[in-house]
């Protein structure tokens, strides 16, 4: 099982489009994969017709037990989807007070590491999508993960977003004393405006190691796609957002091949 997160202390920078998109990729070349919902708005739970609002049996229910996980719970959550091979387990909510509720509790940053261990033998690949938050949920993905991803929205404000990302990344890094490969996807590019070539830029200058070599465009039927509960590659596999994933995915796995465990 290799275990990737997609995490940016900021919203709005294409983090659900990533892992909806790269999951469905992996899917249909044959892999047995698992996104999973670790923000409370619940958008990708959203995405494949769920309602977080009313939903049960979520990944709310992994933070119940005083810190362990119940034999058999995970597999007991995971939720099909409209894309064969891409299974879900859901946000709900009621994932927003867990801060309040896991003050003190042991183990707390390791309660979705234990929770895929259970799944390791049923899935190939595990995308996690984050709240852009610093909190419990982000500390127990970056706590789960072998590779992180980080979108960041070609613009200034998001740039410095993702240096408090980084930031935050550190902070966690040092603290498990566990050293996290990344890699920096800039996102929302628009080639027409002058803004985006310029933060694309800078982008490379700042991070020459960590960015990806090239970006995902502007795509407007990412949003028709979510509107239609699909994967993007399913909705319309030839459009430039797609052929964008489809290029990351190929460069992801070559990256993690080695590093991640089989």
């Amino acid at each position: 099982m290799r275990i990737w997160a997609v995490a940016n202390q900021k919203g709005g920078v294409g983090k659900t489009t990533t892992v909806v998109a790269l999951g469905g990729l992996l899917a249909a070349s044959g892999k047995r994969v698992l996104v999973v919902d670790l923000d409370p708005h619940g958008s990708l739970t959203s995405w494949f017709e769920y309602d977080p609002d009313t939903l049960d049996k979520t990944a709310f229910d992994l933070f119940q037990f005083q810190g362990k996980v119940p034999e058999g719970l995970p597999a007991r959550l995971v939720r099909p989807t409209s894309c064969k091979g891409l299974s879900l387990l859901p946000a709900s909510t009621a994932l927003a007070t867990l801060e309040r509720k896991m003050v003190g509790v042991e183990g707390m940053g390791l309660i979705i590491s234990r929770a895929l261990t259970q799944l390791w033998d049923d899935f190939d690949y595990v995308l996690l999508d984050n709240t852009p938050s610093l909190g419990v949920l982000m500390v127990n993905s970056l706590a789960a993960a072998r590779h992180l991803i980080v979108p960041v929205q070609t613009e200034f404000l998001a740039i410095k977003g993702l240096e408090r990302m980084l930031h935050t990344l550190e902070m966690i890094m040092r603290s498990q004393k566990n050293r996290l490969t990344y890699t920096i996807v800039p996102t929302l590019f628009d080639r027409r405006t002058q803004a985006s070539v310029k933060s694309l830029n800078a982008l490379r200058k700042s991070y020459p190691d960590e960015l990806w070599r090239f970006a995902v465009p502007v795509d407007t039927k990412f949003r028709d796609a979510s509107q239609a509960g699909k994967v993007p590659s399913e909705f319309d596999s030839e459009t430039h957002g797609v052929r964008a994933y489809r290029r990351l995915l190929g460069d992801l796995v070559e990256q993690t091949l080695e590093r991640s465990p089989a």
